[in-house]
């Protein structure tokens, strides 16, 4: 399982998408989301506006990512 840590209070599933590298771009985030499995807290979840908080699982493509705080000891 990945940790994936962030600076602000959240962080949107298409910016996710970026930062993990399975997009290149937000464009691209808006057109591809709907090809990857996606679930947030076990909820199927596609919409790239969607807010992720420190705590959330997220897996993509049977990926496992939790956010986390970057000020947190992991």
């Amino acid at each position: 399982m990945d940790v994936m840590e962030k600076n602000s209070s959240y962080i949107t599933l298409g910016q996710f998408l970026k930062l993990k590298d399975f997009v290149q771009s937000g464009g691209e985030a808006k057109h591809l989301i709907h090809t990857f499995s996606i679930q947030v807290n076990g909820e199927d979840d596609n919409r790239r506006g969607r807010k992720l908080y420190v705590g959330d699982e997220v897996v993509i493509n049977g990926h496992k990512y939790v956010i986390s705080d970057t000020n947190e000891d992991s």
